[in-house]
């Protein structure tokens, strides 16, 4: 058991340095647009590049990490985001920006399914949605000091937060190599017959509802958030410490409510509840953001905005990590690959309507979450699994 807690815990802290990495570099990006000249459409094409890359690459990433090893994907796919972040410190043209974004695309598939499997295997389905609670606690706590730190590196240099998150994610790599081991897969005969139907399972009612929505909260949370920072620089000249402040405060909240209360609400209301009330918050505090006009009233609107979809990640994940049974590394790749269809488009799509309006691209996913809502009334009750008491993190093994 405590090797075994010791193992989840190596994971945690490389998704919390790879998350720190890709943290610290939030504050400086309208610095970045305004000192290349970009429209807001090239920063969501950037942010859509990323995700294109995932898009991609998640299906066979997710392959891959039920042939090849977890082990050996999360190492990789911290290099290639080590690689990545280099090439945008160094990038003087918006070629090399893209092909820096790319590279960070292809490293979130490798090492997001991976670590998703990597848990999966290690836990029991007992223990597993508070597993991947401090799995999502983990990357929001990176987001909490990323962005802080990223704020008051800008002030040395605005690319100094680049070549910091190269660093830090090599350090993850080395800790993966030396620290982590690989996990006993159980692979049986019902996993390599259900392999070969390939993405048809997507479309098995099991599935459909969560994936659907997924790229739904995905979509809508990308439109918000890859335009955040240049809202609140172009209509309230917030500097990179004062986007840091309201990042970081939404982190913080954010991770807060996953210790704290998910485990507890998916006890009482149930994974598929919980992703329709988390959905409900989101659209009404993300249409907040356009109407106030204060920065108390910013930073307390932006630091609970982030509360619904800090629960609404983990409860999808939980729940298809509960009916995937032997296919985690292909839920895996699947949750990465939807949620990168999300990113693709949110950004994109967001980006050209903040070159229009700057509130346009939150009124657009005011819309589409509350599109979700009305699916995730569609989802049945019946469809979820049956709920179980969740230990406590000590239990977990």
């Amino acid at each position: 058991m405590k090797k075994q807690n010791m193992t989840l815990a190596i994971l945690l802290t490389n998704l919390f340095i790879a998350f720190l990495g890709i943290g610290l570099v939030i504050p400086v990006m309208p610095t970045i647009m305004n000192e290349m000249n970009l429209t807001g459409a090239i920063v969501g094409y950037l942010v859509g590049a990323f995700a294109i890359a995932q898009l991609i690459s998640s299906p066979i990433a997710g392959r891959w990490a039920d042939n090849y090893g977890r082990k050996k994907m999360i190492t990789i796919g911290l290099l290639i985001f080590s690689l990545s972040e280099l090439l945008f410190a160094v990038g003087e043209q918006v070629g090399i920006l893209f092909l820096s974004r790319v590279l960070g695309g292809i490293s979130a598939a490798f090492i997001m399914p991976a670590v998703t499997a990597f848990i999966a295997d290690i836990t029991t389905p007992e223990t597993r949605p508070k597993a991947l609670g401090y799995m999502s606690a983990a990357i929001s706590t990176g987001f909490i000091i990323g962005p802080g730190i990223g704020g008051f590196l800008a002030e040395l240099g605005h690319r100094v937060p680049f070549y910091s998150a190269s660093i830090l994610a090599l350090i993850a790599a080395i800790f993966s190599v030396v620290m982590l081991r690989e996990p006993e897969q159980k692979i049986h005969e019902e996993q390599t017959e259900n392999m070969k139907s390939g993405f048809k399972r997507v479309f098995d009612k099991k599935y459909f509802f969560a994936f659907l929505i997924l790229f739904i909260s995905s979509f809508g949370l990308a439109a918000f958030e890859s335009l955040f920072s240049l809202f609140v620089d172009h209509k309230f000249s917030f500097s990179p410490k004062d986007i840091a402040i309201a990042i970081t405060g939404g982190a913080i909240v954010g991770a807060i409510a996953q210790v704290a209360l998910f485990d507890r609400a998916t006890a009482i209301f149930g994974e598929i509840k919980l992703v329709r009330y988390s959905l409900i918050f989101s659209v009404v505090l993300v249409y907040l953001m356009t109407v106030v006009h204060t920065y108390f009233l910013i930073l307390v609107v932006t630091v609970t905005v982030f509360v619904g979809f800090d629960l609404m990640r983990p409860a999808l994940t939980s729940y298809l990590s509960k009916i995937a049974g032997n296919e985690q590394g292909f839920v895996g790749g699947m949750n990465s690959m939807f949620t990168s269809i999300g990113n693709v488009l949110g950004p994109i799509i967001g980006g050209i309507l903040f070159d229009i309006d700057l509130n346009y691209p939150f009124y657009f996913a005011t819309v589409f979450l509350a599109i979700g809502v009305a699916i995730s009334l569609a989802w049945k009750n019946s469809a979820q699994p049956k709920q179980q008491q969740t230990p406590s993190f000590q239990d977990i093994n």
